[in-house]
């Protein structure tokens, strides 16, 4: 009873503190409405080779006078910026002029796609062409002309996974460089009878350590902020491009060998297919029959002392465009779709995705996935399927509902008794209302999720919220969480039931008048976890003090407080298979530093350290250090390493880990690149080699070597190696 009680007034509270700061949002103007570009149809062919010799360019409107966003945001930039903008029946036009302020040779990471914004002079545009002020998409390049692309979602995030076909060039001068860009309509979605967009301009320029904006954005937010942006006025509503079929055919050869189970070598001779067909300029179907992703890169391996799953993010090209109206639904602990989950070990046969914006307010999804069986482990096939809604209410919030259903086909268990038993069927039912005020700095989610297993039922649902403010100098953070101890989403990813979570915070920020220091100041975060007999299980204090150079550089410090009361039996070394017993409970206190150095410098550094308790009145010391140098623009070379030291009493005693992973990037142009890396894992003991050569032929088109081993490091002996040779067409019908 008293956990009922709890229940329904956490809910009742939540309704009316929402409800409460609905009325904050309504009807709020567009900030930055003033901030307009008008553009035109280009008055001459406009060739992309970042020479400025058009009569189209000469008659465009000028979008000028930057605002600076970093260092602070109180004057105009000092490194000059100047941008127009045209179009004709199949292409967006860009051109940006990015003047030098101070003499010397740009900085450049790479001239790999999808750089490190802080480690290259670049341009970026954000484009919202809804002017929702939530999504849209990102294009730029750095200074060397290696491309930037990305979709964006939930206001300012990135998704840089996504990739398209489209055209640039950068060419320098003695007192700046330039920038040309052709985007195919084709390439993006947008409604085809708006006029208005939404638009800013975005550049880094390292050597005066300055981040700018043509609209102007406030410093606590990055420039990417739609709420922020400026109006792209067109002469008229964009051109319809008519039919738009993309088929996106692949065919690999390949083989693996398995050395420790000293089996036969496995060929891969595979073809398959992805087809995107626009069923408006704004709605897009994509099909793919027999998928293959065997050019994505592994995953990074980590040290795992966790008590819980580790999240790995998505990283297959079919899932990721609009992926965010799917996977964003909850929150991070509390993911009720996570497609990895789909062909996690099993063949994927078919699938179909439709997804997009009927128009200004809503924006739709739905995927169907299917599976093969697996017979070794009596897996049956199963069907995916994901459906998504979310309407646009008040200026930039919205509200959002989902369905997600597991489907196993002709399944009949009482068969092969023998066998691992699988359910018949999940399902999960959504509800969650995002808030997000005009101006940005109120923030906050309030959601409700309900799931269906064949005997699971009662305690089956997750209620979570979180409110956030971000000030010029002051941060509030609410958050809480509660998951019933029957909740089962088998497609997303919940490593934690039966708990509720309360998660407070509270920042400040100073910023000295002059001085190294550009801006200090602490923050306070809390971490309370209780069981639904609402006792308290976990606790945990973090008061951190970070200091922000205006080199760019950063410094902090912390200090920690942690309770556990183990809900399992919990090996604190994840490597002994020794356990502290359930129930146990643990206390210890600790401190650390990290370090990161300045990005304009060609040799980058970093490092953190950590002291103090851990489980069963041990210690834990962990180091971390990361080291980078780069040839410019061709060469980069990095080392990532940790090392954690932990001395418990018997049966663990002293443990040591290793993690070392030396990674070398060569990009021969913006269109040929080779990555290798190295990760030794002393706690899973294992040493991986990746190798990956992509050359893109032709845009978004791309052949593939990939050749990956893994070892034992004593005695030294191959565990497995796999190799694929992959070839991938964009062909437009």
């Amino acid at each position: 009873m008293k956990q009922c009680l709890y229940c329904l007034f956490l809910k009742v509270a939540f309704t009316i503190f929402f409800i409460g700061l609905i009325q904050i949002t309504v009807h709020a103007q567009k900030k930055n409405e003033k901030y307009q570009l008008h553009i035109h149809k280009a008055s001459s062919a406009i060739i992309i080779d970042g020479i400025i010799d058009e009569a189209g360019w000469k008659d465009a409107e000028v979008a000028k006078d930057f605002y600076m966003v970093l260092p602070m945001d109180t004057s105009f930039a000092k490194a000059r910026t100047e941008v127009r903008m045209a179009y004709d029946e199949n292409h967006l036009y860009l051109l940006a002029e990015c003047y030098q302020a101070v003499a010397g040779p740009n900085y450049v990471e790479s001239l790999r796609r999808d750089w490190n914004f802080v480690k290259n002079d670049n341009f970026l545009m954000f484009m919202d062409p809804f002017d929702d002020q939530t999504n849209g998409f990102a294009f730029g390049t750095n200074s060397a002309g290696a491309q930037w692309d990305g979709m964006m979602y939930g206001g300012s995030a990135v998704d840089l996974n996504w990739d398209n076909k489209w055209n640039s060039a950068v060419k320098d001068y003695p007192d700046k460089w330039v920038l040309e860009i052709a985007i195919p309509f084709k390439s993006i979605r947008y409604k085809k009878d708006i006029s208005k967009w939404g638009i800013n301009f975005g550049r880094l320029d390292l050597k005066t350590s300055e981040k700018s904006s043509w609209a102007p954005v406030p410093r606590q937010f990055p420039t990417a902020a739609l709420a922020y942006s400026g109006i792209l006025a067109w002469d008229q509503p964009a051109p319809s491009v008519g039919s738009n079929v993309s088929l996106i055919p692949y065919a690999l050869g390949g083989f693996s060998k398995n050395y420790q189970n000293n089996s036969r070598e496995e060929y891969r001779k595979d073809i398959g297919v992805d087809a995107k067909i626009a069923l408006t300029s704004s709605l897009n179907l994509d099909l793919t029959v027999n998928p293959d992703f065997s050019q994505v890169e592994v995953d990074r391996q980590v040290t795992n002392l966790d008590r819980f799953e580790l999240f790995f993010p998505e990283r297959r090209q079919f899932f990721l465009e609009n992926a965010d109206i799917f996977a964003n639904f909850g929150y991070a602990s509390i993911r009720p779709f996570f497609s990895r989950r789909i062909g996690l070990g099993v063949p994927i046969r078919f699938g179909a995705r439709f997804s997009g914006k009927p128009d200004k307010n809503w924006r739709i999804g739905a995927m169907n996935m299917q599976t093969g069986s697996v017979d070794n482990t009596g897996l049956p096939a199963q069907n995916f399927t994901v459906a998504s809604v979310q309407r646009r209410v008040f200026s930039r919030s919205n509200i959002g509902v989902i369905f997600i259903n597991k489907e196993s086909l002709n399944y009949h268990p009482e068969n092969n008794p023998n066998k691992p038993a699988y359910s018949n069927y999940n399902r999960n039912i959504g509800i969650e209302y995002n808030l997000a005020s005009s101006d940005n700095k109120l923030t906050g989610k309030a959601m409700y999720l309900k799931s269906f297993t064949p005997g699971r039922s009662g305690s089956d649902f997750v209620q979570a919220g979180h409110l956030q403010y971000a000030g010029r100098k002051l941060l509030l953070f609410w958050h809480h969480e509660y998951v019933g101890k029957n909740y089962n989403a088998e497609v997303g990813y919940v490593p934690r039931q039966a708990y509720l979570k309360l998660n407070p915070q509270v920042g400040y920020t100073f910023f000295p008048k002059a001085g190294k220091v550009l801006s200090h100041g602490p923050s306070l975060v809390y971490y309370s976890f209780y069981n639904t007999s609402l006792h308290k299980t976990d606790d945990e204090a973090y008061i951190n003090y970070l200091f922000t150079f205006r080199k760019q550089s950063t410094f902090s410090t912390f200090l920690s407080y942690d309770y556990v009361q183990l809900l399992q039996p919990f090996d604190p070394t994840n490597f002994t298979k020794d356990t502290l017993p359930r129930g146990s409970t643990h206390r210890w206190n600790a401190w650390g530093t990290q370090f990161v150095s300045m990005p304009q410098s060609v040799f980058t550094y970093g490092f953190s350290s950590r002291y103090g308790g851990y489980y069963a009145n041990g210690t834990r010391l962990n180091l971390t250090a990361d080291v980078g140098y780069r040839f410019q623009p061709y060469v980069s070379m990095a080392v990532s390493t940790s090392y954690n030291n932990i001395n418990l009493p018997k049966p663990w005693g002293r443990n040591t880990f290793w993690l070392i992973g030396p990674r070398i990037d060569i990009t021969m142009t913006n269109k040929l690149f080779f990555t290798t890396f190295i990760q030794y894992n002393d706690q899973q003991n294992n040493i991986n080699l990746n190798t990956r050569f992509q050359w893109r032929y032709k845009p978004a088109s791309d052949i593939f070597f990939v050749y990956t081993d893994n070892y034992l490091p004593s005695p030294f002996s191959v565990r497995n190696r796999a190799m694929v040779l992959k070839w991938t067409y964009w062909w437009n019908l």
